[in-house]
């Protein structure tokens, strides 16, 4: 297999398989149906392995991989699979915080080409396949699978985990989940399963309830981790990781229930090595120090007031790169964005992505002082030529910019 062999395979497979990232709701095939018989016909490898499920609006990521750190140091071999990726495919499907090797990715993407005629897969629920398939290969000791998208009709919602997690519940993916918190709720609240028990993450006492009652129609202990007390600290950088913590600290609790090993030291030192123990990447990610630089995915509404708010704490004139996809409501945006700034709006790199030409009559009327680019590497090469002594730059607004500011710039 040349490196020409595995790029081909992977955009036949982003061709043959529709991709939510890529062409939006088209791609959404919700229900379980088709991914019962896609891990049938691969001899359904998720029931081969241990798993913690973990779904929410946000706090998905940054959950799953300082959970990961944390048994990591503990000793165990640790799956996780994230989503989207970031730069490479293969960051997707992780053991030890080492992506899935290309040749087995190459080889796996050879069977989509035998499957039967019923069987017609969207990306989603081929990469989860893909990646229950490898972790069971891998011998994982546990798997820990963050959930796509809501959850109830999730490809990833066909597992058996010994524990599930709802870190938070907020608007997002509105045309696909529901118009109010409570409709998406219900979605995200389709994880829980009978006898499993559920942690919940939100301090909205709505939402709460809705998870607390779904617990209780599946006989499930329900664990509310808001009240939670912890000094504990991580290395991932964002003020908000405090609750995520929080969710962390009730996972292992759990799991120590079932056996799992794992001391309070261990948990400290997962906690502080996230980066290295994981390769994670994009939350409050600094970028570099001269002159100061942070991404950050946050792309929804809840998930920006989050990231504007600790950019508004810092004490710097910024440059802020951003960009959106087509279904992000900007007028949402641009009530948030941070005062004493510059704004460089950009378009991702990718079919769903929007040009700021379409939305300038709003960026007018906001009253900001902005520049247009065409591409996010020429918004960042535009901050740097005007960041200024003790100044800082700001990447976000989507995952695909920050995909594409690192795939530019990261030393790899």
């Amino acid at each position: 297999m040349t490196k020409n062999d595995y790029q081909n395979e992977l955009e036949w497979l982003y061709k043959q398989a529709p991709n939510y990232q890529i062409d939006g709701k088209r791609a959404y095939k919700p229900g379980l149906q088709n991914i019962i018989k896609l891990c049938e016909f691969f001899g359904n490898p998720q029931d081969k392995i241990k798993t913690v499920h973990i779904g929410g609006t946000n706090g998905k990521g940054s959950t799953s991989n300082m959970l990961a750190s944390v048994l990591q140091e503990a000793g165990y071999k640790v799956g996780l699979y994230n989503s989207p990726h970031l730069i490479e495919f293969t960051e997707r499907i992780k053991v030890n915080g080492q992506n899935a090797e290309p040749e087995f990715v190459y080889d796996f993407i050879q069977k989509l080409r035998d499957l039967p005629a019923d069987i017609r897969p969207s990306f989603f629920e081929f990469t989860t396949v893909m990646a229950f398939e490898y972790f069971h290969r891998q011998n994982v000791d546990v798997a820990i699978i963050e959930v796509g998208l809501g959850g109830r009709l999730d490809a990833t919602n066909i597992i058996k985990p010994m524990v599930s997690a709802i870190t938070n519940v907020a608007q997002d993916h509105q045309n696909i989940l529901g118009d109010t918190i409570e409709e998406i709720a219900v979605q995200k609240a389709g994880i829980v399963k009978p006898n499993t028990p559920i942690i919940s993450g939100d301090e909205n006492e709505a939402t709460k309830n809705i998870i607390h009652d779904k617990a209780v129609e599946n006989n499930a202990p329900f664990i509310d981790a808001t009240e939670i007390k912890t000094d504990m600290v991580t290395d991932l950088k964002g003020v908000y990781q405090k609750k995520n913590i929080r969710v962390v600290l009730a996972l292992i609790s759990e799991l120590q229930k079932s056996g799992f090993n794992i001391s309070e030291e261990q948990v400290e030192k997962g906690l502080s090595n996230v980066h290295k123990n994981t390769n994670f990447l994009g939350r409050w990610f600094e970028f570099s120090q001269d002159p100061l630089t942070i991404c950050d995915t946050g792309h929804n509404k809840a998930g920006l007031e989050q990231v504007f708010s600790q950019l508004n704490s810092v004490d710097k004139f910024k440059h802020i790169i951003l960009g959106f996809v087509k279904d992000k409501k900007i007028d949402e945006v641009l009530e948030m964005l941070p005062g004493n700034a510059t704004y460089y709006f950009v378009k991702p790199d990718i079919k769903r992505g929007r040009h700021p030409n379409d939305y300038e009559h709003q960026l007018k009327k906001s009253g900001i002082s902005y520049k247009i680019f065409d591409d996010v590497q020429s918004g960042y090469l535009s901050a740097k030529q005007n960041v200024k002594n003790g100044e800082m730059i700001f990447i976000g607004g989507s995952n695909f910019v920050v995909g594409d500011f690192l795939e530019k710039n990261l030393q790899k």
